[in-house]
Order: C-alpha cells, then structure tokens, then sequence
C-alpha cells in the first residue's frame, strides 16, 4: 500500500515537472521570439533610416553636379564670348589703323614733292643769298617740315652705297663709279621715303655697272 502511493507521488511530481518545464519553455521561447522580433524591427528601422540618407546625400549630389555643369557651361560661354569680343575689338583697331595709313599715305605723297621743292630751292641759293632772310626763312621752314615728318614715321631712304635692292630703288640709269662697287647706287636721284617701315616712295638711284 505505501509502495504504490509512494508511485503515485512520483509520477504526480513527475507531470508537475514536466508541466513546470513546458512553462518555463513557452515563457523562454516567449521572451526570445519578442527580443527576436525587436531587434529586427531596429535592423529593419536602422536600415530605412540609412536607405532614406543615402537617398537624401544622392539628390543633394546630384544637385550639385548639375549646378556644377550649369556654371561649367555659362563660364564656357562666358569665355567664349570674351574672346569673340577681344576679337572683333582686335579686328576693328587694324582695320581702322590701316584705313588710317591708306589716308595718311594719300597725304604724305602729296607732301613729298613739296619738300623736293624745298630741296632744290635751298641747293640753288648761291652762297651770298644763303645769308639774307630769304633763304634763312626757307630753311627754317624746310627743318620744321622735315621735322614734322620724322615724327609721324616719314624716314628718308639711305642709298648711296648701298647695295641695289628693288624693294626700295628705282634704278633710272647705269653709271662708272670708282667710288661704289658694281651692283650699288652710286647716286641718288631722287630721294625716297618710307612710312612706318613700309617703303612711302621708291629712291630713284644710278647703278654702278
């Protein structure tokens, strides 16, 4: 009799056991499925919040590659334009420059003869008229005139002596001339100019043969 309550006890102890583990198990799981389900609610969170970020630092950036581009492509045609201007300013200044040396060449060639005029006035003039006020006033009148020329670029061409270049001679005649050697002027006939480097009438000159 006390053998089999004893059996009764044990196995009762064993079902409150198995009951208390059962439990315990359901709790655990419980506990673990929640902890489980928050953490990959924060995962699933963090993961938005970064997604949502690099969305923003995308938009932002690709923001700033466009106003980038945008000052890229003004400053390009800023530039651009600058230079068509600079250009045109360039091309404006030489064309109204060599509009002016046309005008200014049309002038001075009628100026020439004037003072070849003067030259051949001065060499006629005997040596007792060269002290009168006469000849002194032709003179005067001749340097200032001469003067006035240098300094807008008239240059007188040096000849004789030189040897005979075309760019700058008009040979008229060949002459002996134990003076120059043969090829070169030996006389000046009639002088030559030039205007800014650019020959304004050609020396008529005789060439020692």
């Amino acid at each position: 009799m006390v053998d089999q309550m004893n059996k009764d006890i044990d196995l009762e102890k064993e079902n409150v056991d198995v009951e208390v583990n059962e439990e315990v198990n359901e709790n655990i799981n419980e506990e673990v499925n929640e902890e489980v389900n928050e953490t990959a609610s924060e995962e699933v969170n963090e993961e938005a919040v970064e997604e949502k970020e690099e969305s923003k630092k995308d938009k932002k950036a690709k923001k700033k590659s466009k106003k980038d581009e945008q000052i890229e492509d003004l400053t390009d045609r800023l530039k651009r334009q600058m230079a068509e201007f600079d250009n045109f300013r360039k091309r404006t200044e030489k064309e109204k420059s060599q509009m002016f040396d046309m005008g200014a060449k049309t002038i001075l060639e009628k100026v020439l003869p004037i003072v070849d005029n003067f030259e051949r006035g001065l060499s006629a003039i005997s040596e007792e008229e060269k002290e009168g006020a006469f000849a002194d006033g032709m003179e005067k009148v001749y340097k200032q005139l001469v003067t006035e020329l240098d300094k807008v670029g008239v240059k007188p061409i040096e000849c004789v002596g030189e040897e005979f270049d075309p760019a700058k001679h008009n040979a008229v005649m060949q002459v002996e001339s134990d003076e120059v050697e043969t090829g070169c002027v030996a006389q000046e006939l009639l002088k030559g100019y030039t205007y800014k480097d650019e020959v304004l009438r050609h020396s008529m000159v005789a060439v020692a043969q």
